[in-house]
């Protein structure tokens, strides 16, 4: 059970109440909704993670996803019909889920582990730095490096707050990831 109510329209603070009702009914949103004066600005940023990168779609949420397999399956849970929409496969899907990187590019697999570090313990390793550079530009690790970040803190506000879940919403029901 959540430790702090999820917020809808009618129970929102007026600062927000307007916005709150124009997000899907995600305990995510409802709940963050409580963090008045951060909730437009942080909404901002999460669409730009969602849809103004330069990074390819689907190694954002190939990143996404095993934040959420490491830190929070709530974010699993809503990224994998994204990540399929993204081009993502059932059997990568499955595979990321058990921890195996033997079925994405190497490409991908440099985004997988370089996140994989970033979200234990934030060290990541020469050697699997320069793999990540060796396939994509300052920008895209930049960018890399945000989702994860991004994702990491909500998965932990998340835990921290013990937020129930959902159902998926897939790119459909959540504007700012559709492709």
């Amino acid at each position: 059970m959540a430790r702090v109510t999820y917020l809808t329209a009618e129970t929102a603070p007026p600062a927000v109440a307007s916005t709150v009702a124009k997000m899907p009914a995600l305990h995510v949103f409802q709940m963050l909704a409580h963090a008045e004066t951060a909730y437009r600005p942080w909404l901002r940023y999460g669409g730009a993670i969602l849809s103004d990168l330069a990074l390819d779609p689907l190694v954002r949420e190939l990143v996404i996803l095993q934040v959420g397999r490491l830190a929070a399956r709530y974010e699993w849970e809503q990224h994998v019909p994204i990540a399929k929409a993204a081009g993502g496969t059932d059997a990568q899907v499955a595979a990321l889920d058990r921890g195996d990187l033997s079925v994405f590019d190497e490409a991908q697999r440099a985004a997988l582990v370089f996140t994989e570090s970033f979200v234990r313990d934030g060290e990541v390793s020469d050697e699997d730095y320069a793999a990540l550079a060796a396939r994509f530009a300052e920008r895209e690790i930049v960018e890399i490096a945000l989702t994860a970040a991004h994702y990491l803190g909500l998965a932990r506000i998340m835990t921290a707050l013990r937020i129930d879940p959902d159902a998926a919403v897939g790119p459909e029901g959540l504007p700012a990831a559709r492709l």
